[in-house]
C-alpha cells in the first residue's frame, strides 16, 4: 500500500493524473499566440487528437524539462524535477529511513513545493515520523543574476512564474493533506536563513538554486549538517555551469573524493562518507 500511495503521489505532483488538460492548454496556447489556427474538435481526447504534443508534454516531464525547453511553458505540475529524479529521491530517501540514517530533509530551492510534498508523503508512508521536512526559498523568485559569471537572468521580472509565495506553497501542501508541524519554513535568501537554520542534522540535502551562489551557500552552511549515509542531491549540475562551478569549489575545497553519481541528464548526487567526504 505505501508504495502505491507514494507512486500515486508522484503522478500527481508531475500532474500525469491530468496530462490531457495540461496538453489541451498549450494547444490553446499556441492558437491565441497565432501559431495555430483553433480547432476545437481538437481539444478533445487529446491523446489521440493532439497525439505528438500529448508525447511531447509526457515525455518532457518524465525528464524533467519544459516543452520546447521553454521556460514559459512551465505546465501546471508542483515540481520541475521530473520523473527520474523524483524516484531517485525517493530512494535517497527509503535508504536513509531503513538505515537509520539521522537527520531531517531539506530542499533549497522549492518552486510550487512539489519535491518537498514528495519528501513529507515518502516519510509518511514509511511511517517514519521523527524527521523534519525543511522548506527553504525566497518565495520571491531568484536573485539577479551575476554579470560576472554571466548567468542567464532567471529573475522574478523577466520569468514571473518562478515566483512563487510562501501562502501558494503551504496551499500545495495542504492540498495533499500534508501541511503540519513536521513541515518547516525558511523564507528569504539563503546567505541570511540558513547559517541560523535550527537544523540539528540533515540525512538528505537537496539544493535546486540555479545559481552559483544560491548553490555555494547552502553547501557552506549545511553539509557539515549532513549525517554518514545521507545524501546530497543537486539538481542542475549538469545543466547549468554556475551551478556546477560551485559544487566542483566545494568539493575540492573539502577533499570530497565521492565520485558524483547521475540520476539523469542534468541532476547528480553524492552520499557523504564515514571520512566526511
Amino acid at each position: 500500500m505505501a508504495a502505491r500511495y507514494i507512486e500515486l503521489l508522484r503522478k500527481a505532483l508531475l500532474n500525469e493524473t491530468c496530462l490531457e488538460a495540461e496538453v489541451a492548454y498549450f494547444y490553446a496556447r499556441s492558437c491565441a499566440t497565432g501559431d495555430k489556427e483553433f480547432e476545437a474538435s481538437l481539444a478533445y481526447d487529446v491523446r489521440a487528437t493532439l497525439r505528438d504534443l500529448y508525447e511531447q508534454v509526457a515525455e518532457a516531464r518524465r525528464i524533467g524539462r519544459h516543452l520546447d525547453r521553454d521556460l514559459r511553458k512551465v505546465g501546471f505540475s508542483a515540481t520541475m524535477i521530473g520523473r527520474r529524479r523524483m524516484e531517485n529521491l525517493e530512494s535517497c530517501i527509503t535508504d536513509v529511513v531503513d538505515h537509520d540514517v539521522p537527520g531531517d530533509l531539506i530542499e533549497c530551492g522549492v518552486w510550487r513545493g512539489g519535491a518537498t510534498i514528495f519528501m513529507r508523503g515518502v516519510l509518511e508512508a514509511l511511517d517514519e515520523h521523527d524527521r523534519l521536512v525543511w522548506v527553504a526559498d525566497s518565495f520571491a523568485g531568484l536573485p539577479a543574476p551575476s554579470r560576472r559569471r554571466r548567468e542567464a537572468n532567471l529573475s522574478a521580472d523577466k520569468f514571473p512564474q518562478l515566483a512563487v509565495d510562501i501562502a501558494t506553497v503551504k496551499a500545495n501542501f495542504a492540498r495533499f493533506d500534508l501541511l503540519d508541524e513536521r513541515v518547516r519554513f525558511l523564507e528569504g535568501w539563503f546567505k541570511d536563513t540558513l547559517p541560523s537554520a535550527p537544523i540539528e542534522s540533515l540525512s538528505v540535502l537537496r539544493l535546486d538554486g540555479d545559481y552559483y551562489d544560491s548553490t555555494l551557500d547552502p553547501l557552506n552552511s549545511l553539509y557539515d549538517k549532513v549525517s554518514v549515509g545521507g545524501y546530497v542531491v543537486i539538481d542542475d549540475y549538469s545543466l547549468i555551469p554556475s551551478c556546477r562551478a560551485a559544487v566542483d569549489k566545494f568539493r575540492k575545497r573539502r577533499g570530497i573524493r565521492t565520485p558524483l553519481e547521475p540520476v539523469d541528464a542534468d541532476c547528480v548526487f553524492w552520499k557523504k562518507s564515514a571520512d566526511g567526504s
